[in-house]
């Protein structure tokens, strides 16, 4: 995997002659990944399908689009405004998104937010000659359409859509392929006026840990966890301070019913030394941040969560109900009703309902069974491999099928 900007990137690129959009097909396929880092979810994707385009022999560049193609200080000033606004005024960023999937990507109305690093973008396609561009975020994404627009020459573009919603800022004219997570977000594509041709189903990527097989048993052994009560996880992403983990912490503590509990407090160190205060003598563990979340999720019972895309998939990939609360205005709560809908969480708008809904899971062990067969279902362990194929098979590689 190679990143834009680094030394010693390797051999000089092959110049293209000819293909689709006027590229030929070099002999190791090279692929751009554009990504960005507002929230964990974009780049952990990003990771995921790069890793499984290399293991398909492919040169891969992962570029995050907001740091490399617009500047340093735009992406750490936006993206503090992005957490300041979810932290102290969420219900800001619901009308702003809602505002958002109100006009079209290429409205006068943005503000020419769809053109972001898009002068920078062209020059490095140039320099890249990539046979193949995926965005995992929706600004690059309409940036790569916008200069189809203006007539340049691109090689064949796949946006994969990291939330299960279909949103018009992910939406543009000359995106080649969207890659979906579920067929109801495909039929929201539809009816957005997108081609069916053109979206293709495949889930959302995930590591490939998940599709490995685990003994529950030995994970909650070697989490120092026992095997006869119910493990209850809870977390809001990799930042933590963005859900409602205390109220999680408070609820867990007011069941009768026998339980483990699990908080990961993520990045977040006041927010672990306060929820080390309030677990502090009860059945519930704090942890900071952790890296084997698919370790954690084999050893839980029922995950406590905002409903973020990626935590969603996670979850999905690991076969574990959901409970969601505390999820955010915008795509979070539009996450969350799509889970409802799908049958693959149970949903709590207030504390109350959180104790209560606590209260009933732990109490009906088939409401759990239930919910984990609707996974089953529903879920695409191999959706990783699914995007690469998406992207490969066009270009003559067919790819390693799981």
């Amino acid at each position: 995997m190679r990143f834009e900007g680094e030394a010693g990137r390797g051999p000089p690129l092959r110049i293209p002659s000819g293909g689709a959009r006027g590229y030929h097909e070099p002999v190791m396929k090279r692929v751009l990944l554009l990504t960005a880092s507002y929230g964990s979810g974009h780049n952990a994707a990003a990771r995921c399908l790069a890793q499984a385009f290399e293991r398909e022999g492919c040169a891969v560049t992962v570029v995050d689009h907001f740091r490399e193609l617009v500047s340093p200080l735009f992406e750490r000033a936006s993206r503090a405004l992005y957490h300041a606004i979810l932290l102290r005024a969420p219900v800001l960023w619901g009308i702003g998104y809602a505002l958002g999937d109100w006009m079209a990507s290429d409205s006068p109305f943005a503000l020419g937010v769809t053109r972001l690093g898009a002068r920078r973008l062209a020059p490095l396609l140039d320099s890249l000659r990539p046979d193949a561009v995926v965005t995992v975020h929706a600004t690059p994404a309409t940036a790569m359409s916008a200069l189809v627009a203006e007539g340049r020459r691109t090689p064949p573009h796949t946006s994969v859509v990291t939330d299960f919603v279909a949103h018009s800022q992910w939406i543009a004219r000359h995106i080649d392929c969207y890659c979906v997570a579920a067929d109801e977000v495909k039929h929201e594509f539809i009816a957005r006026g997108i081609p069916a041709q053109r979206i293709v189903v495949t889930g959302m990527p995930v590591r490939a840990e998940f599709a490995e097989p685990v003994d529950p048993a030995a994970v909650r052994a070697a989490l120092g966890l026992g095997d006869r009560a119910p493990v209850v996880l809870a977390m809001a992403g990799s930042q933590g301070s963005f859900g409602r983990l205390p109220d999680v912490a408070r609820a867990l503590d007011a069941l009768e019913w026998p339980l483990q509990g699990l908080l990961v407090a993520g990045h977040d160190k006041g927010l672990r030394r306060r929820l080390e205060r309030l677990t502090d003598g009860t059945r519930v563990r704090t942890v900071g941040y952790v890296d084997d979340v698919p370790r954690l999720m084999a050893a839980a019972d029922l995950l406590v969560t905002k409903a973020g895309g990626l935590t969603l998939a996670e979850a999905m990939a690991a076969g574990l109900p959901v409970l969601a609360y505390g999820s955010l205005p915008g795509q979070e709560q539009r996450n969350e009703h799509f889970a409802a809908r799908a049958g693959i969480a149970l949903v709590a708008r207030s504390y109350l309902e959180l104790v209560h809904l606590l209260d009933r899971a732990l109490d009906d062990p088939d409401l759990l069974e239930r919910l984990r067969a609707r996974i089953r279902r529903v879920r695409r362990r191999d959706a990783t491999q699914r995007i690469v194929s998406a992207v490969l098979e066009p270009l003559g590689q067919p790819a390693t099928r799981p």
